[in-house]
């Protein structure tokens, strides 16, 4: 632990950087030392581990907390492992005083007697939310209703009933393991009485049955930013489950995923729509109304327009995020082929089609490339 550089110093940040600081910089740290991208620098694997660690230690809540006051020696599995150990007679001693200690300053309170204090931090939580294209474009408010562990206002989380109070585990001595001596050999197990939790509760609290929390409902509202996108997640931070002997709450993350639209499909900030086409029209040209986010648009249709062809309206698609403007509407034409012709339309079409075939090569070049190309591949 001695060689080892601090963990702000290797992400760069301040010791009071955020969770999306620290992501940032580790990110950029991981694109930059990542082996596959540096095959010929043998010091790049060393320098990515070494980040990753920082990483690892300084996005979660507790083990920062035991970093920033401990040090390395808060983090490391190894530390305080000699001497007494986590024998339960003898005392837990060393580090792991220390890091009870840890749980106890920041969430209070311990489980009986001083010993091992079992805080644990609530499970995070996922939400997927279905939205409507416009409502991503644009931003949006919603309530969602979600299934939730919430510490019992009965017990208030100590799963004792009222007017009782929880004990500490008399096989244990609080410490949630126990030490079995076999010969000269010593090992450790975890409590056959308090299942590892140090404590003991004589009367269950009724309404929670002595789990400090009960299955419940909550109605969140969530603000759905404008030009959120597919799989995007939105973190409620303190929202997941709650968490076991005064620990935090996990997180709740809401998952948005975009309902089919009947116009547009969306690619990023772009939006694409396919656009019919009269046969008239993409002969001759002409202009058509096109739907857009913000209204109608006009656009001129030039003359002998094909099918595939795509017109980009700049800036009618989507401000992402991330994005510093609006992304464009690509339209794709598709010349309509009429259908249910009456006997006067068709007699005027096998006119014009008689009319054509006289200068096929002229009036349909690319039907006429295609046939040639066809007498060929059977001549030779």
């Amino acid at each position: 632990m001695a060689g080892k550089k601090d963990f702000y110093e290797v992400l760069g940040v301040n010791r009071d950087a955020s969770d999306d600081e620290l992501k940032k910089a580790y990110r950029k740290l991981a694109m930059k030392y990542h082996p596959d991208r540096n095959p010929d620098n043998p010091k790049a694997e060393e320098q990515f581990k070494e980040a990753k660690e920082a990483y690892e230690i300084l996005s979660d809540g507790q083990k920062r907390a035991a970093y920033d006051q401990y040090g390395h020696a808060g983090v490391d599995p190894q530390a305080g492992m000699g001497g007494g150990g986590f024998g339960g007679g003898a005392g837990m001693g060393g580090f792991a005083d220390a890091f009870s200690d840890i749980f106890g300053d920041i969430f209070g309170g311990r489980a009986g007697g001083g010993g091992r204090s079992n805080v644990y931090r609530g499970a995070d939580l996922r939400y997927n939310l279905e939205i409507s294209l416009e409502e991503a474009a644009r931003g949006t408010e919603t309530k969602i209703r979600i299934p939730t562990m919430e510490e019992c206002d009965t017990c208030d989380g100590s799963g004792a009933k009222k007017g009782t109070e929880v004990k500490t585990c008399p096989t244990c001595g609080g410490h949630g393991q126990v030490r079995i001596q076999q010969g000269i050999f010593a090992m450790q197990q975890t409590c056959p009485k308090c299942h590892g939790t140090g404590k003991f509760i004589p009367e269950p609290c009724p309404s929670c049955h002595g789990a400090g929390r009960i299955k419940t409902h909550k109605t969140l509202s969530v603000k759905i930013p404008a030009g959120i996108d597919e799989g995007d997640r939105i973190r409620l931070s303190g929202e997941g489950e709650a968490g076991v002997n005064g620990g935090p709450s996990g997180d709740l993350y809401v998952q948005v995923h975009l309902k089919e639209h009947g116009v547009f499909q969306r690619d990023h900030d772009d939006l694409h729509c396919e656009m019919p086409v009269s046969i008239t029209t993409a002969a001759l040209g002409g202009e058509i109304e096109i739907p857009t986010l913000d209204g109608i648009a006009r656009l001129k249709i030039p003359a002998e327009t094909q099918t595939g062809k795509v017109f980009r309206l700049r800036g009618k698609g989507i401000k992402g995020i991330r994005s510093i403007s609006h992304g464009d509407l690509l339209c794709h034409v598709v010349v309509e082929t009429p259908v249910k012709l009456t006997a006067r339309q068709k007699e005027l079409l096998e006119e014009f089609e008689t009319i054509s075939q006289r200068e096929a090569g002229v009036h349909n070049p690319k039907a006429q490339s295609w046939m040639d190309k066809v007498k060929d591949f059977f001549a030779g």
